[in-house]
């Protein structure tokens, strides 16, 4: 691993090169080959957010840098991790995803001599063994993301779901070669995923005290359908472009109907509190 010249910087010494971030929960079953392409960094950071598996564990076996808490928000654990770097560049890589060697050599020559302060990285998006690349977006998938930055240059929102993203700094070039991201295993995990958002964005709106209307949220389902279907050439996908599409379509309207209807977690613990207390 290569050693970086370290310097004053805002928050203490910095070195200049590159820290691979990575922040976790209980991602033992994945996290080992996520880390052990994380090699030409100058340093691994692992967040490790409320971890009940081996993921501490298997973390040790690649670095010595681990951040470990208790997090409800995206941006508070990211910004953890992003505190704890200790180089100029950070590569914020999931536990799901992968840097092949082509990529690898890119973010080391951008590392090397760019005088932006973020760059966007391509992402190839797989729904198991299927290189699924037109129709992502609208909350449910991306393409494309600034996952490579210098430190101090990139906010996370303190939404729960899909927090926001700011940068300050000139934007670099794009980088050619992508992340390699392993979404969802099949059709079910990725239901899953859509149940788990669309609960999550509940809280949100809840949260903001606007959740919008019935109307505007229906009319949202073709909207969308037709931003990832046809605007984003889902089409070319076949039935997987369809399924993303329709996924994408239902996020906002499903999240509007848990807000709604669901109750609260806090209504959920007293009436859960009110049955114990009856039997």
């Amino acid at each position: 691993m290569a050693r970086g010249r370290e310097r004053r910087g805002v928050n203490g010494p910095r070195r200049s090169g590159l820290s691979a971030l990575v922040v976790v929960h209980d991602e033992e079953r994945q996290l080992a080959d996520c880390l052990a392409c994380l090699g030409f960094a100058d340093e691994i950071v692992v967040v490790l957010d409320r971890c009940s598996d081996r993921s501490r564990e298997i973390a040790r076996g690649f670095t010595g840098r681990l951040v470990e808490g208790a997090w409800e928000r995206e941006g508070a654990r990211r910004h953890a991790g992003i505190d704890a770097c200790r180089c100029d560049w950070i590569l914020e890589i999931d536990a799901d995803e992968r840097v092949s060697p082509q990529l690898a050599a890119e973010i080391q020559k951008v590392v090397a001599g760019s005088s932006a302060a973020w760059h966007l990285v391509p992402v190839d998006n797989y729904i198991g063994d299927r290189l699924v690349r037109w129709g992502w977006g609208a909350s449910f998938g991306r393409s494309a993301h600034g996952a490579l930055f210098r430190k101090e240059t990139k906010r996370w929102g303190d939404q729960r779901v899909h927090p926001t993203v700011a940068f300050s700094g000139p934007r670099g070039t794009t980088l050619s070669s992508p992340i390699i991201h392993y979404v969802d295993r099949d059709i079910s995990e990725m239901l899953r995923r859509l149940d788990r958002y669309t609960s999550a964005r509940a809280e949100d709106l809840r949260e903001s005290g606007d959740i919008g209307s019935y109307g505007h949220n229906l009319r949202r389902i073709a909207s969308r359908f037709c931003k990832c279907y046809i605007g984003r050439k889902g089409y070319r996908e076949g039935q997987w472009g369809f399924l993303i599409a329709l996924c994408a379509a239902l996020y906002p309207i499903l999240s509007y109907l848990k807000a709604r209807l669901d109750p609260s977690p806090e209504g959920r613990a007293a009436a859960e509190l009110g049955h114990l207390e009856t039997e």
